[in-house]
């Protein structure tokens, strides 16, 4: 659906949300308010969510794991201003800028007991046909808000509510069971939503520096069609012509998809996973930086990239393993080994995620596998 029906949809969503007049405002750094419709970015009623107009959706071709769960992306600028495109590192967005992420998961009808019951799944999340989503369909978890200021950006995190109707900051953070139905099987875990401290977890890639900062809109991540513009260019192409991205001049570098091989090989694939899933503490300037374990996409393959480098103070970590990476042989493999489990002081990722990201594992697992190499 092309990009001015799709607002128009959503502006009759909104009026029928009883919210179509209320704008994006960008409140004071040191005054959140309460309710996540305050902002004017996303809206729900209980039937579906839609986004406020202006409010421009976006997918990344590799994202972080999270349980599962599904993640409809969002970015709002002022009127006037653009970001600047860069090559390397998130791009320039700039002074109030509203980036939104919202989880959520596909409702499942074998759920009982009071626990949410939803459809494990690697799928993406996209807007349906008419702008939406369908909240007979999805059940909303939370929506994290990253917001620039003049002196950098804050994380919010707001929670939704059992009707699904609105979303409250929760500073502290907050926690959900959720029953994950695989086929015939199910399993309970317990969701967590981060507190505004553990966002530098993740949002901090800079340890000195010490300042959060998006780490999902790069160029690589952006380079990929999205449905929800109606026509065949890629993300960054399309944020260019509306005037949202400035000095892009069509040159990317290409985008990977970890879970659709397509063109990219096997070892592209499993880079750009680890890239999302662990290079935002483990670059030369993330807060791993002692464990001299890089796994930045554009770091070169060689020992500090984890190939038959010893661990650094790791603990139980290791699970005895000699090496982080044994080509050949990743059942040897302490990188293998860390995402295969949850234990708090094994895991790896540290947050993020309660449960095992099975298909992460094998993609990482058949790329060592494949490496060729002795320690």
């Amino acid at each position: 659906m092309p990009r001015v029906a799709v607002i128009a949809v959503l502006a009759v969503l909104l009026g029928s949300c009883g919210q179509a007049t209320r704008p994006v405002t960008v409140h004071a750094a040191d005054s959140p308010p309460p309710q996540l419709s305050d902002w004017g970015v996303v809206f729900a009623n209980g039937r579906t969510f839609a986004l406020n107009d202006g409010v421009t959706p976006y997918d990344l071709n590799t994202p972080l794991f999270t349980d599962y769960a599904l993640k409809l992306r969002t970015v709002w600028m002022p009127q006037g201003v653009s970001a600047g495109y860069t090559t390397d590192g998130p791009l320039d967005f700039p002074v109030g800028t509203i980036i939104s992420k919202t989880f959520h998961y596909e409702k499942s009808a074998a759920g009982e007991g009071g626990v949410l019951s939803v459809t494990k799944t690697d799928q993406e999340s996209a807007l349906n046909a008419d702008g939406e989503l369908d909240l007979g369909k999805f059940e909303l978890i939370e929506t994290r808000l990253l917001v620039r200021y003049d002196d950098g950006w804050r994380a919010l995190p707001y929670v939704w509510n059992a009707a699904q109707t609105e979303a409250t900051l929760e500073i502290a953070g907050d926690y959900r069971q959720v029953s994950l139905v695989d086929g015939p099987e199910a399993r309970t875990i317990t969701y967590i939503v981060p507190d505004m401290n553990q966002c530098s977890g993740c949002h901090v890639v800079d340890h000195t520096a010490k300042r959060l900062q998006p780490i999902g809109p790069r160029a690589w991540q952006l380079n990929r069609e999205y449905a929800w513009w109606g026509n065949d260019a890629t993300q960054l192409e399309n944020w260019s012509a509306q005037g949202l991205l400035q000095g892009f001049d069509g040159d990317a570098p290409p985008g990977v998809r970890w879970s659709a091989p397509g063109g990219a090989t096997l070892e592209q694939r499993a880079r750009a996973y680890l890239d999302a899933n662990c290079a935002h503490c483990h670059n030369p300037a993330g807060a791993a930086d002692t464990s001299a374990l890089h796994l930045n996409i554009e770091a070169p393959l060689d020992r500090r990239y984890g190939i038959c480098k010893p661990p650094v103070a790791v603990g139980r970590g290791s699970g005895d393993r000699p090496f982080d990476i044994v080509p050949g042989r990743p059942d040897d493999s302490i990188l293998v080994f860390r995402m295969q489990h949850t234990d708090p002081a094994i895991a790896m990722p540290e947050l993020g995620r309660s449960t095992v990201h099975a298909e992460g594992v094998q993609l990482v697992s058949d790329w060592i596998a494949a490496l060729n190499g002795e320690c």
